[in-house]
């Protein structure tokens, strides 16, 4: 194993290909568990969904379990001292059980996508593939430290699946939905926006001094990973905000069942990044 993780150009994966393969099945666990707790405390709602419904419920229950634990165990990451003193080379142990926990979500995230890519499309298994291609890298190791950054991503995730379940739960347009919402909305504009374009321009100025030491497939990929997903961050926050504003706006129509920010949840995806 140790000979193929080096040939692959991932040689520290031989400390956490185990945890990386516990995570995923991991996933596939909470799926079952979601069904059969879902149909407890929601007997009225969980049941009469059919089909790949039921299956994006399952789906976003183990987005939000993993967004939760990812961001409690990124989170000191950020101020790992191993990982402050070489940002761009630097590797630690904790570190990387934390990717191969990410790296498992996102590797089963793929095959259940290429599993039910009839129900979801190809989008997403091009999502999870991607997103499994960005993070297996760490184990290089390169990027430790930003990785952990870029997680933190993760903080608006379970405020949009709670949107989502809420439109689910025949909670549309609640009290209890609107907060929901303006927290969504300040934590993904303080996370994703904010937080992440500072620190996409903090990586670049980071990686240009040793650019020279980076393998060219690495520069590609997570050049074009950083421009896609922070367009895609302020593509998602402004269909959030032309929504809202078509919502509140008086009309003489009845209101839809899905709220604006639900919608911008199934455009983004059926358990988010």
């Amino acid at each position: 194993m140790d000979a193929l993780f080096e040939f692959c150009g991932v040689a520290a994966l031989k400390h956490h290909w185990t945890t990386l393969l516990a995570s995923a099945f991991a996933c596939s666990v909470i799926v079952q568990l979601s069904q059969l707790v879902s149909a407890s405390l929601f007997p009225e709602t969980y049941p009469k969904l059919m089909g790949s419904k039921r299956l994006n419920w399952d789906v976003h229950v183990v987005s939000t379990v993993h967004a939760i634990t990812i961001v409690v165990l990124a989170t000191p990451l950020l101020w790992n001292e191993t990982l402050l003193q070489d940002r761009i080379f630097g590797y630690d142990f904790h570190a990387g059980q934390v990717y191969a926990v990410a790296c498992g979500y996102f590797l089963w995230d793929t095959l259940h996508s290429v599993r039910h890519v009839k129900d979801f499309g190809i989008g997403f298994v091009f999502h999870g593939f991607c997103s499994f291609s960005v993070f297996i890298f760490s184990f290089r190791p390169f990027l430790q430290y930003y990785g952990s950054v870029f997680l933190m991503f993760e903080l608006s995730t379970p405020f949009l699946n709670i949107h989502w379940f809420m439109d689910k739960l025949g909670m549309t347009g609640s009290a209890y939905q609107l907060v929901n919402g303006i927290v969504l909305l300040s934590v993904f504009f303080s996370a994703r926006i904010v937080f992440g374009l500072y620190m996409s321009y903090q990586t670049y100025l980071s990686v240009m001094p040793v650019i020279a030491l980076v393998p060219w497939h690495l520069i590609v990929i997570y050049s074009a990973a950083n421009v896609v997903l922070n367009s895609l961050n302020l593509f998602w926050f402004y269909k959030m905000i032309e929504s809202l504003m078509k919502r509140f706006k008086p009309s003489k129509k009845t209101r839809s069942s899905s709220t604006p920010v639900s919608e911008v949840s199934e455009l983004k995806s059926k358990r988010e990044q």
